[in-house]
């Protein structure tokens, strides 16, 4: 029986790369207010900082991560002094412009009539900052009171923990193939791999189902398992 599905959050549920272009797109145009220096500095290298620093920091909090990858942007201008200014400024634009893909909310309304809903992420895209707030019976971040990342089969212990139900009953819905289909299927819990790309699938684990849109849940999850009774 399924009684409860929880959600991955960026690229998920929240359309994450236009806000953090846009929070780093402030961060440019700040860093050339201040300094001549930074004239020529363009948005590819603030965007590709992530990705110098992110291999020998894959394990911390994504915000320890962004703050490493700001003060490389930041040496490029000589502005290496300002980091918790400019995170300041990078955080605050991101999540002013982080929200819902557009077919998530209409899902999750039709979902909660059926399931319990959670929300369990690496990130720091905190549901209430995102456009998210009160959508979810349960909500848990990566780092929190020692929770490590995804992969780790801790964070979906705790995914099972906050449901109350046990792992069967549970599907995980996601963007990553490795964190959100083969994690949790060794967990023991279900999955549905979101693939909004289009891309081919891995070869090895098979998800319980794949969708290109989560409007598509219902109906797919309707069909996986028979569901619990409200109330049942």
């Amino acid at each position: 029986m399924l009684t409860t599905v929880v959600f991955d959050a960026d690229e998920t549920l929240l359309d994450l790369r236009p806000a953090v272009t846009g929070g780093l797109a402030a961060v440019l145009d700040e860093m050339r207010r201040r300094t001549p220096a930074a004239a020529e500095v363009t948005l590819f290298e603030l965007e590709s900082d992530w990705g110098a620093v992110f291999g020998e920091l894959a394990a911390a909090p994504v915000m320890e991560i962004r703050r490493a990858a700001l003060a490389r942007s930041l040496a490029r201008a000589e502005l290496g002094d300002h980091l918790d200014e400019f995170a300041a400024l990078f955080f605050a634009r991101r999540f002013a412009l982080t929200r819902p893909f557009p077919d998530v909310p209409r899902a999750l309304a039709t979902l909660r009539a059926s399931y319990t809903l959670g929300f369990a992420t690496n990130g720091n895209s905190r549901a209430e900052r995102c456009g998210l707030a009160g959508e979810f019976a349960f909500e848990l971040y990566a780092h929190e009171n020692g929770l490590p990342k995804k992969p780790a089969q801790e964070f979906f212990a705790a995914v099972v923990k906050a449901a109350g139900v046990p792992a069967e009953q549970i599907v995980y819905v996601g963007d990553s193939w490795e964190h959100d289909v083969v994690a949790p299927r060794g967990a023991g819990l279900r999955s549905v791999w979101l693939n909004r790309a289009g891309l081919p699938r891995p070869r090895g684990v098979v998800p319980d189902a794949e969708v290109s849109t989560v409007a598509a849940l219902p109906a797919v999850l309707a069909d996986l398992l028979p569901r619990a009774e409200p109330g049942g």
